[in-house]
């Protein structure tokens, strides 16, 4: 699941962000100072960062400044209330990925972040092998220890989200949304239900109920 960390001072813009972006595909972490930006950054990995370049206790470009030069390569959006071109510019050449100016629509922002996590997600195989499977969702061929499994489409998308996420807890909104293009109108059971159709046809396989929560293909089972 992607992580986003946002620096905005500004605690309504931040709210509003936040629940634009946040959701079963995604979380947020907030601050609202480059101090508190500071250690949450010290302590934990994102997937993307969004600064806001104003802040009461400094720049969040100078805080990129100083990450960049440390080597870190996270993708950065920074956003300002400076329209001039040479702020861009200067956004730019600090290390930002892209520049978002004040006003903005939570629409365009959201497609922006969108964009950049695209850009930097790891490309996934199209063929695994994990725990005597063999998974070749190009050819659509499914096998354990040389036997074939016969998959609907509906069990194929359960299966490669669990396997290309595995080690990781899935939300059960997030399998809904993912496996039936929504999930809107899907009757929640129907996951349950497809869950214990993939389990009886891998035979073993560890997809592992987190009551609660969803499921997760465990790693080393």
């Amino acid at each position: 699941m992607p992580q986003i960390f946002l620096l905005e001072d500004d605690a309504a813009l931040g709210r509003g962000i936040a629940l634009a972006l946040s959701g079963p595909e995604r979380a947020v972490t907030q601050a609202d100072s480059v101090a508190r930006a500071r250690e949450a950054l010290a302590g934990a990995r994102f997937d993307l960062w969004i600064f806001d370049i104003n802040l009461p206790d400094g720049s969040g470009l100078t805080l990129l400044r100083a990450l960049r030069q440390s080597g870190d390569r996270t993708p950065a959006i920074l956003l300002t209330a400076n329209d001039l071109e040479l702020d861009e510019v200067a956004g730019l050449e600090a290390g930002a990925d892209d520049y978002i100016t004040k006003p903005f629509s939570l629409a365009v922002l959201r497609a922006r972040v969108n964009a950049q996590l695209r850009r930097s997600a790891p490309v996934q195989p199209q063929r695994l092998e994990l725990d005597g499977f063999t998974f070749d969702f190009a050819r659509l061929e499914f096998a354990r220890d040389g036997v074939p499994i016969d998959l609907s489409k509906t069990e194929q998308r359960l299966l490669r989200l669990l396997v290309e996420n595995r080690g990781r807890t899935l939300p059960r909104e997030l399998l809904l949304e993912r496996v039936w293009d929504g999930g809107a109108f899907v009757d929640e059971n129907a996951l349950s239900v497809a869950v214990g159709r993939l389990r009886a046809k891998l035979g073993g396989a560890p997809i592992r109920t987190v009551y609660g929560v969803g499921y997760t293909w465990e790693v080393g089972k």
